[in-house]
């Protein structure tokens, strides 16, 4: 059994009282415990803000990304034990381990060469310098690293990769981190990050970590402060409202629930469906459905909807169901029996609307698997009666081996109007070879989104899956997905900087910025 401890005030402290426990959630077996109970939460804060701090604001670009580069190449030297770890404590199939596991390491990466190409500066000029009162007198906009600590608080679904990716543009962009996973998955978070500090890539005081309960983290936050969020509306809501969040004004970016989105055009060539379909099943199955830019809402034309259904039920047809340490297995458990029971609700509300097309939620055998244990749930193809009036579906999200088939008429306006009811979204991808009709659905959905994918014939065979998060890319949406930002290059820097306008003699002013564009 393994003890999480909490890393702060630079040393690791074991919490105190009743743990929390981690489990396999394919067995049931004991794994792990945590506990934050007993750690000063205001005295790590406070560590971080006053040793961290000026640790890695005082470093240039050029340096930092040195420090993610080692933090990348630190933790895939441990990549095979990390896999064990996340099909252990995650019920990821080997697959959907490395998928976590080099997200990770690919984004720290990518951020890293971007902190070389940044150069030696520690501020960035955000735009064009302004003429104020002729070619000697200019305005500036410069983004500098706030003076508080980046507080990230994760999901449980990519325990490594989601920490991460906070962490890459909260360091690059010159902030302390403290980082909170979610506690039923925090195994494979805690031993990368014990593999950062035993490395001592870090400044003292750059890098903490709270396992278990977030108690009253966000009591203890200033204005200065920093928090990203990832998980349940819900949580996110807390967060926003919480009395020293609100009363100090913390900066807080969410990204929350997502009922994404496939929208296949009529007329689509066979290269486009077979894409169409192909991301489809992946999403419905990869990380069991568990993740927050999976496909959940399938929008098909009418007269491809026969076709369509037979292709992803012989697909997911084939994707076996068990113990996710089995080379066979493509679908493991959910992460917590919570997790199972509520997918198993979501399923109840979305079948007053709906009817299975693929799956049986009463003849589930998982491989591999002792009798009566483990989270497990079936994968299900479920298909709209009316999808105009299938509000569970466009209001619920399943987060799980779920995805429904809603027919459509083969218009653009219908096929806006029903994406629309999902009430935005992280990502939304469009299959078809109908340029016109690609080119409206661009315009009418980008305001109810984060990410839109395209997909024609042309690049069917090499498209990249919409589930799939780009370092170089926005990460994140409007409305039900929260309103938040993330990652995007520079773009995911500037949520831990204060940009801050700086008028004056244009010369002296850029001669002393030192700054980056």
């Amino acid at each position: 059994m393994h003890t999480l401890k909490n890393f702060v005030e630079g040393r690791w402290i074991e919490g105190t009282g009743p743990k929390a426990e981690l489990c396999n959630p394919a067995t049931e077996e004991p794994l792990a415990t945590a506990s934050s109970a007993g750690i000063d939460v205001a005295k790590a804060l406070a560590f971080a803000r006053d040793t961290g701090g000026p640790g890695i604001r005082k470093l240039s670009f050029a340096q930092r990304g040195q420090l993610l580069e080692k933090m990348s190449k630190a933790i895939y030297e441990e990549r095979e034990n990390l896999i064990e770890i996340a099909i252990q404590n995650g019920g990821n199939t080997r697959s959907d381990a490395k998928f976590d596991i080099d997200g990770a390491t690919a984004t720290l990466m990518a951020y890293a060469e971007l902190g070389k190409s940044l150069g030696e500066g520690q501020a960035l000029v955000d735009g064009e310098p302004a003429e104020l009162a002729g070619p000697r007198i200019l305005g500036y906009h410069l983004r500098l690293p706030r003076h508080g600590v980046a507080v990230h608080i994760g999901a449980f679904n990519f325990p490594a990769w989601g920490w991460a990716e906070k962490a890459a543009c909260a360091l690059l962009a010159g902030m302390p981190i403290l980082t909170k996973p979610a506690t039923a998955t925090a195994w494979l978070a805690h031993r990368t990050a014990e593999i950062v500090v035993e490395a001592g890539i870090l400044p003292d005081g750059v890098f903490s970590l709270l396992c278990g309960s977030a108690r009253d983290l966000t009591d203890h936050l200033g204005w200065q402060d920093v928090v990203a969020f990832t998980g349940g509306s819900a949580t996110g809501h807390t967060i926003r409202s919480g009395a020293a969040v609100l009363r100090e004004g913390v900066r807080v970016n969410v990204e929350a629930d997502s009922l994404n989105s496939a929208v296949l055009l009529p007329g689509a060539d066979d290269s486009t469906i077979a894409c169409f379909v192909r991301d489809v099943h992946r999403d419905i199955t990869q990380k069991t459905g568990q993740k927050c830019t999976a496909i959940r809402r399938v929008f098909v034309p009418e007269a491809d909807l026969e076709r369509v259904r037979e292709m992803l039920t012989a697909e997911l047809q084939r994707s076996v169901v068990g113990n996710p340490a089995l080379p066979e297995v493509r679908v493991g458990p959910v992460a917590t029996k919570t997790q199972q029971r509520d997918v198993n609700a979501g399923i109840d509300k979305l079948l007053g609307c709906t009817r299975i097309v693929c799956g049986d939620r009463d003849k589930l055998q998982p491989v591999g698997v002792p009798a009566g244990k483990g989270f497990f749930v079936p994968v299900l193809l479920l298909e709209a009666k009316d999808s105009l009036s299938a509000a569970a579906v466009h209001e619920h999200e399943v987060f799980g081996p779920v995805g429904t088939l809603l027919p459509y008429d083969g218009s653009v306006a219908q096929a806006t109007a029903l994406v629309r009811k999902g009430q935005g979204g992280l990502v939304a991808s469009i299959y078809g070879d109908d340029r016109a009709a690609l080119s409206e659905l661009v315009t009418e959905l980008a305001p109810w989104h984060g990410r839109l994918v395209v997909v024609d014939k042309k690049v069917a065979d090499k498209s990249i899956p919409p589930g799939l998060v780009l370092p170089v890319l926005n990460h994140g949406g409007p409305g039900r997905a929260g309103g938040g930002e993330e990652l995007g290059g520079l773009r995911g820097m500037a949520l831990y900087q204060q940009r801050t306008a700086v008028q004056g003699n244009g010369p002296l002013v850029a001669r002393f910025v030192g700054a980056a564009r």
